[in-house]
């Protein structure tokens, strides 16, 4: 348990002493972001859903690692858990050959790699196919969304197999031609928010994604599966990005000593606390074997984090004033946040929740 605190201090001490002066700049230079990243990895901090002994904490240390890096930078947050995400995937693979190559560099960061298969999740035809040849598999189609263009250089993707079933590999994240194959990234996206985590779309064409680099199949429909177990697992960055706005209340309210202001920063912050406790409590105390109980009380929850994030930081804005408007306004910046991380992940199940709770009666 020491460790682990000297681990969370560490992490705290390194985003307060180096990413939060630069938050703006990170916000907008990939450069920048990338460096802050390669920060997090010379402490060891990019392994946090890694299993011993690669993985450096337990769950909940890792996710209060996370809440605070979304604290002090929303795009440094969100680049980063691509990256963890990705190692969790290898890390659950049966692939030994694979594990042995990339597990021990993750944690580090000298290998980084991205994610792209929230497109599993759509309805309709597949975005990206997956054709079973010798020795592999053929992939082509599109590819909506990736964080990390020359950030990252590899990207853990999912494509549809002919029988619905999901094959899950690494490939490049770089422009390519071999053997027939091509991978075609586009320009980065502009964004309103976090344009410098470089977000693109792909294009695959007869790309060969042989076995020796496949990390697992999964079954017809096995992401909404996932999704709805780890429906909470956001909810560090958007809690994380909630206190942000917090923290701007409360500089503002040193600044103007108007008793309305501090009301605001007392009362949101209860909230923030009391929601904290209950996702936490559900998370890591709570068993999922009876996952439909388990989801029907997690929802709420994820719900409720993004509402709060949202107020917080419409708050912030309100507080800053028209100071709020300017480019390098600390307010305007989280607000773009809230966005970004009010929408990851969503499925069709958080999208209803979160108007549901739009709608709610005054």
């Amino acid at each position: 348990m020491n460790c682990q605190k000297t681990l969370l201090e560490m992490a705290e001490s390194y985003l307060r002493d180096a990413v939060a002066p630069n938050a703006t700049i990170l916000d907008q230079d990939p450069d920048a972001l990338k460096t802050a990243l390669q920060g997090l990895g010379s402490h060891h901090l990019l392994g946090l859903k890694l299993p011993e002994p690669r993985g450096t904490v337990d769950p909940r240390t890792a996710w209060e690692i996370q809440e605070a890096i979304a604290r002090y930078s929303g795009a440094l947050g969100f680049l980063q858990t691509q990256h963890q995400s990705a190692g969790s995937a290898i890390s659950r693979s049966p692939n030994q050959a694979l594990k042995a190559e990339y597990l021990p560099q993750l944690a580090t960061g000298n290998r980084l790699l991205g994610i792209g298969f929230s497109h599993l999740r759509r309805q309709g035809p597949p975005l990206v196919k997956a054709l079973p040849i010798n020795g592999g598999f053929l992939l082509s189609g599109t590819v909506p969304w990736v964080t990390g263009f020359r950030l990252f250089s590899e990207v853990v993707l999912g494509a549809e197999l002919p029988d619905r079933r999901a094959v899950y590999g690494i490939i490049p994240l770089v422009n390519c031609q071999e053997d027939g194959g091509k991978i075609t990234w586009n320009a980065p996206m502009f964004l309103a928010a976090m344009q410098s985590t470089q977000t693109v779309s792909g294009v695959l064409e007869q790309w060969f994604l042989p076995e020796e680099r496949v990390l697992f199949m999964q079954p017809a429909g096995w992401i909404h599966e996932s999704d709805r177990k780890n429906v909470l697992n956001n909810s560090a960055l958007i809690l994380g990005c909630a206190r942000a706005g917090l923290d701007i209340i409360a500089a503002i309210a040193q600044k103007k000593p108007l008793p309305f202001i501090s009301a605001a920063y007392h009362t949101l912050n209860r909230e923030l606390m009391t929601c904290r406790q209950n996702i936490q409590h559900l998370m890591f105390n709570q068993s999922r074997e009876e996952l439909d109980i388990w989801y029907s009380q997690a929802l709420p929850l994820r719900v409720q984090a993004i509402d709060l994030a949202y107020r917080v930081a419409q708050g912030a804005i309100t507080v800053c004033s028209g100071a709020s408007n300017l480019a390098e306004s600390q307010a305007g910046r989280v607000y773009r946040e809230a966005l970004v991380f009010g929408v990851s992940g969503q499925t069709s199940a958080v999208m209803e929740a979160t108007l549901a709770q739009l709608m709610r009666s005054p």
